[in-house]
């Protein structure tokens, strides 16, 4: 079968981030390139975000080489754009193992090409960097900043070491107030974990939901009142999409029309309201570091290791699948890496003076130590 060409419509006078489309294709060509790389992301149950990912780096790869098709390209080409982020993007490490995963999906599952120098190209070597973590006087500086929802978010982020978007798609069913615990569902890597329910917000947050269930009965007898459903089961329960238990803990101030069923839906709040909101009030109490929502949650875990409790329960709250993920956290301890103590605070601390013996009796300082002078004694004859 004849493979399709691509094409690209630059929308910049940057080579890279034009738009790639492809020529008509008959019934009886191959889809398109992106459309058969998106089939099998989703095949794989890949995420949205790293389909969206794979897709721009991919639509890149193309552009960057004159909008020829991947198959006619190899090794070198491949090499070539990679040592371009590097060199000529000043990418990091990570963003440049991301472009490397997108190509390797490319020819490995899209195209179907069992290249050998495909497991041989170079990884980029990530650094380690140590995370950003506030004090806990800096936490509540940052809290007190914050009102209404985007405190609420916060204090979740904080108590329960959320991520970002784990905080923003809770949804009513997985925040159980008697077990003072939260289910996060399908967090990263597609894994569920059961983390604290910080017991601080358990009335702001019932508070919170009762508006939040008035507006959603408004919603209903509006005509409206839906919302997105994971997999398939908006066709399993027809009627699950209005129902309380899946309704967003956050839910957006707008409605949106989906275009394939109609329905009036509300959609989460959106994820820059907070980080936002974070940012300006790192501003306003003075906070040199570069603290942003998800220093909340690495600031979880070091407190949590502070206070004595074991790396492995930290790790299960974190979601981490290996424990050297969670171990990290151990070298920003207020105590130093390995509770060791810096021998220039010996050397070069200030000497305290030796304490001050108290007199011997029958002495002259001893009488003048127990009878103070007077400062204005009174004249006499006066």
């Amino acid at each position: 079968m004849r493979a399709a060409v691509a094409t690209v419509e630059a929308t910049g006078p940057v080579a890279g981030h034009g738009i790639v489309r492809e020529r008509p294709s008959h019934s009886t060509r191959s889809p398109k390139l992106l459309d058969r790389a998106r089939v099998e992301l989703r095949t794989a149950h890949y995420s949205r975000r790293t389909e969206q990912a794979y897709v721009h780096w991919i639509r890149r790869y193309i552009v960057f080489h004159g909008k020829r098709h991947p198959a006619e390209m190899g090794q070198d080409e491949v090499s070539s754009f990679l040592s371009s982020l590097a060199v000529d993007g000043r990418v990091a490490a990570s963003t440049q193992n991301q472009a490397l995963a997108a190509l390797l999906f490319l020819y490995g599952r899209v195209l179907g090409v069992e290249l050998p120098w495909l497991h041989d190209l170079v990884r980029a070597r990530r650094p380690e960097h140590l995370p950003v973590v506030l004090s806990r006087n800096e936490v509540r500086a940052v809290l007190d900043c914050l009102t209404g929802t985007t405190k609420l978010m916060a204090c979740l982020l904080y108590g329960g070491g959320l991520r970002l978007l784990e905080c923003a798609r809770l949804r009513v069913k997985d925040v159980d107030f008697e077990a003072h615990q939260i289910v996060v569902r399908g967090g990263k890597g597609g894994r569920d974990r059961v983390t604290l329910f910080p017991a601080v917000i358990h009335d702001p947050l019932r508070r919170h939901l009762e508006a939040v269930r008035r507006m959603h009965d408004a919603d209903v007898r509006a005509g409206a009142g839906w919302v997105e459903l994971p997999y398939a089961l908006a066709r399993k329960y027809p009627q699950a999409g209005r129902e309380w238990a899946w309704q967003w803990v956050f839910p957006a101030t707008r409605h949106y029309t989906e275009r394939h069923s109609g329905e009036r839906r509300r959609h989460h709040l959106h994820e820059t309201v907070r980080q936002h909101a974070v940012r300006a009030a790192v501003r306003t109490v003075g906070i040199s570091k570069p603290a942003t929502c998800h220093t909340f949650r690495h600031s979880f875990a070091t407190h949590l290791l502070e206070d004595g409790y074991d790396i492995r329960t930290v790790q299960a709250l974190l979601g981490h699948r290996d424990v050297r993920t969670t171990m990290i956290y151990t070298h920003v301890l207020d105590r130093g890496p390995a509770g060791v103590r810096s021998p220039a605070d010996a050397l070069l601390a200030p000497t305290p003076a030796p304490p001050r013996l108290p007199p011997a009796p029958g002495t002259t300082e001893a009488c003048y130590t127990a009878r103070p002078r007077r400062l204005n004694p009174p004249v006499r004859g006066k």
